[in-house]
């Protein structure tokens, strides 16, 4: 096979590539070795997920200037949003939802605010240092209830 190719002026060329990933890849090549030209010609394949007919729009990327490109807020996003003619069951930023973390809600200092690793067996309230589980020994049993309102935890003091 190789003979006919050379007598038709055609080589066959295999040769390792290394690929985007690291791992080497395997280019096969056809060179037109045509002595009555005298020169090697490359004749390139086209690639199979390269669309030929494709017009870069310019949008965007390296090759367009950047200083077109402006950040939208979130007051635009929802505006434009709104002008669209959604259907009732289409997602939006208005009604998206996550599911329930796995993880344990984090805990915070009702005094404090710091990262709360306490909590006070009487009154309820989470503190993060001695300083505050005596502030809050001292609090009367109104604020304390005012301190539990403010983190939604409704707890009877006795």
């Amino acid at each position: 096979m190789e003979n006919d190719m050379l007598n038709h002026g055609l080589c066959y060329i295999s040769q390792f590539v290394e690929g985007a990933g690291g791992e080497a890849v395997s280019e096969n090549k056809f060179l037109n070795t045509d002595s009555s030209t005298g020169s090697v010609e490359t004749t390139a394949k086209p690639l199979p997920f390269k669309d030929p007919n494709f017009i870069h729009s310019g949008i965007g990327g390296a090759a367009a200037g950047k200083k077109n490109r402006t950040w939208k807020n979130l007051k635009q996003i929802l505006a434009s949003e709104r002008a669209l003619p959604w259907q009732l069951n289409d997602p939006s930023y208005f009604n998206i939802d996550a599911p329930p973390s796995f993880k344990p809600a984090k805990k915070y200092s009702d005094i404090s605010g710091l990262p709360a690793n306490y909590t006070d067996p009487q009154s309820k309230l989470r503190f993060s240092t001695i300083e505050e589980f005596a502030y809050i020994r001292m609090l009367p049993s109104d604020v304390v209830t005012g301190y539990l309102a403010l983190r939604k935890a409704t707890s009877i003091v006795s």
